[in-house]
């Protein structure tokens, strides 16, 4: 085929992708809404029963896997297109990154009962891949003299992937935050009886920052490694360099906050998500209104 049409076939399965995700969405909305009951005591009473929405969280589970899996076809027909990894702007590295954050959670969903973040994580994966396509779409195209090196491939990987996770982690530290408010008040709605103890989220979204930052840590060096080989040195303090490494020093911070001084529960959660803000930062605002020279592919 030709590179033509590879481009087309990557934006119908991106679009497919973002139909199927608005499917899941609607689902796991349904299996919410589905399990709330009202005892004839009235709403104040209300209770959560799942096992009548069993069979609507599969189908929503599913659908989120079908979704990944169409999204996944996207990106590798959106490179076949380019004629090198889609990674050369952002609309690219939105759709990529819309993968691995799903990727994550289906990752995380086979070992944890993360199911109950289906809703959230379905609607994310849409909201990212609507603004690609609406906002920073753009036409596929060579890649800029600069991009032009293995150490895209192995620089870029990483930090997705480390992206995906850290997001992930950031998602869980806020439904803490969250529960534990409603907890020191009224107690937990009736939807959030089926979430797991404050405890388990606490050491989840632990777990997951540990597991990604060494790969974090290595996408920071492959990232000087290609600077000295595109630019002739290792550092520059360009903005992203200098935010990828705020982001580093938060979660490193993070972590040695948790296994050195035993900060767990409410300051850790805040922690975790002080240093998420920083990677969105430089994800968001850095690669679309920052100078330097990572602003080289534009949008």
């Amino acid at each position: 085929m030709t590179q033509t049409t590879w481009a087309y076939l990557s934006n119908n399965f991106v679009y497919s992708a973002m139909g199927v995700f608005a499917l899941s969405f609607l689902v796991h909305a349904f299996e919410t809404a589905w399990a709330v009951k009202v005892p004839a005591g009235g709403a104040d009473q209300q209770k959560m029963d799942y096992s009548k929405a069993e069979k609507a969280a599969r189908i929503g589970t599913s659908l989120m896997i079908l979704a990944f899996l169409l999204l996944l076809i996207g990106v590798i027909a959106r490179g076949l297109s380019n004629g090198h990894v889609p990674w050369g702007n952002m609309y690219e590295f939105s759709i990529t990154g819309a993968l691995a954050f799903t990727g994550a959670y289906l990752v995380a969903l086979r070992k944890h009962d993360l199911r109950w973040l289906g809703l959230f994580i379905s609607l994310a994966a849409l909201l990212t891949l609507g603004t690609a396509i609406t906002l920073l779409y753009r036409d596929s195209a060579p890649l800029v003299p600069a991009l032009k090196s293995t150490w895209l491939v192995i620089h870029v990987v990483a930090a997705i992937i480390s992206g995906g996770v850290f997001l992930l982690s950031n998602v869980i530290a806020g439904a803490y935050l969250y529960l534990d408010s409603r907890e020191r008040g009224a107690g937990r709605p009736a939807w959030a009886t089926r979430l797991p103890a404050l405890e388990v989220l606490d050491q989840l979204s632990y777990r997951l920052v540990a597991f990604v930052f060494p790969l974090w840590t290595f996408s920071v060096i492959a990232g000087a490694i290609w600077a000295e080989s595109a630019w002739g040195r290792y550092w520059g303090w360009d903005p992203k360099e200098t935010w990828a490494f705020i982001t580093w020093v938060a979660y490193a911070a993070y972590l040695h906050a948790r296994v050195t001084i035993g900060w767990k529960g409410r300051r850790a959660a805040w922690l975790c998500l002080f240093a998420g803000s920083t990677f969105l930062f430089n994800y968001v605002y850095v690669n679309v209104w920052g100078t330097g020279k990572h602003t080289y592919s534009g949008l």
